[in-house]
């Protein structure tokens, strides 16, 4: 016990990252902001690349690329415009993008392992 408390007082803490800076003109980030928003309100829990399609399909102008829009996605969420989700589907990790508004229905049901179909019950 005494060796885990060194340990712990040993390491360093994380380093605070600092806020993120957006470097479009306000009404540029403004219509961004909302396009993103209106999206992501509209079509439900969304990963990044079904995110990137969305915006794709609409067409908006201020994002240059899929970094770009990263970038926005993380300064909404550090603003609390948009808040971030994991679903666990086995081993494996989904993280989403959701409004605050809107109830975390993620549950998914895991894909039968080796193809073999359900077994299916009069």
């Amino acid at each position: 016990m005494f060796g885990t408390a060194i340990r712990f007082i040993g390491r360093k803490p994380k380093p605070m990252m600092k806020p993120i800076e957006l470097k479009t003109p306000p009404e540029q980030t403004q219509t961004i902001t909302r396009t993103i928003f209106d999206i992501v309100k509209e079509h439900g829990p969304l990963t990044i690349s079904e995110t990137w399609d969305h915006v794709k399909e609409v067409g908006l102008r201020g994002l240059t690329s899929k970094r770009h829009m990263k970038i926005v996605l993380r300064w909404m969420k550090e603003r609390q415009k948009l808040r971030q989700i994991c679903n666990h589907v086995g081993p494996n990790k989904q993280f989403l993008y959701t409004t605050w508004f809107t109830k975390p229905n993620t549950k998914q049901q895991p894909k039968p392992v080796n193809g073999s179909p359900q077994p299916k019950f009069p």
